[in-house]
């Protein structure tokens, strides 16, 4: 524990990803510092591994850990965060539906306020938060818009989306499907308007959590 060494990455072909340095922090624990480019590599490797190192995650749970990382990629500005990789871990205590609209909405508070004491122990110059992002369930029930679907009304929906935006209002992710339904383009743009106003009202209480902490522009 306590000792550095250089690690560098190479593809098969002998082709250069990257070099980092390898700080042993004990109990088999290690901190990588490097670009994205090896971390990325080696993230990879490690979920590609054999054996006991990882447990693979099955496809719903890969699909939704994408879903959160790219969402949060549009929160964070990655050149003012440096080489750091962010490990957000999403667990959602107690939910009724709509699982992976709260944990963006929940990471992207915990990021700012991770990156808040970073620069209050002066490992970072500033904030590397471009924009806030929220996110929200939106669905057909019935015929009818609904908005932060609970379970009931998430398995009765003949339609289900899930909205991802910045302060704003510009999208990064729209994610619908019809239930074995098809639904119109102005049963579209009204779950697009209910759903902005559900996420307006979401950065409403994101600022409220982080009132003194970082201002939302």
């Amino acid at each position: 524990p306590g000792r550095a060494k250089q690690l560098v990455g190479c593809n098969a072909r002998g082709q250069l990803i990257g070099d980092c340095v390898l700080h042993d922090l004990g109990d088999e624990v290690y901190e990588l510092i490097s670009g994205m480019a090896l971390l990325n590599w080696v993230h990879f490797l490690a979920e590609d591994a054999a054996g006991e190192r990882v447990k693979r995650a099955d496809g719903r749970g890969v699909e939704i850990q994408r879903l959160i990382g790219r969402s949060l990629r549009a929160a964070v500005d990655l050149e003012a965060l440096g080489a750091r990789t962010l490990w957000i871990d999403c667990d959602v205590l107690q939910a009724d539906g709509g699982t992976r609209t709260a944990a963006i909405t929940g990471s992207c508070v915990a990021i700012a306020l991770a990156c808040q004491k970073l620069i209050a122990e002066k490992k970072l110059a500033r904030l590397p938060i471009k924009k806030m992002i929220a996110a929200v369930s939106v669905g057909i029930v019935d015929g009818e818009p609904m908005l932060d679907l609970n379970y009931e009304e998430d398995k009765a929906a003949s339609v289900d989306l899930n909205l991802v935006l910045t302060q704003d209002g510009h999208f990064v992710e729209v994610q619908g499907a019809g239930e074995e339904a098809t639904f119109s383009q102005e049963e579209f743009v009204a779950m697009l308007d209910l759903g902005r106003r559900g996420v307006a009202q979401l950065l409403e209480t994101q600022r409220e959590i982080l009132e003194g902490v970082f201002i939302l522009k």
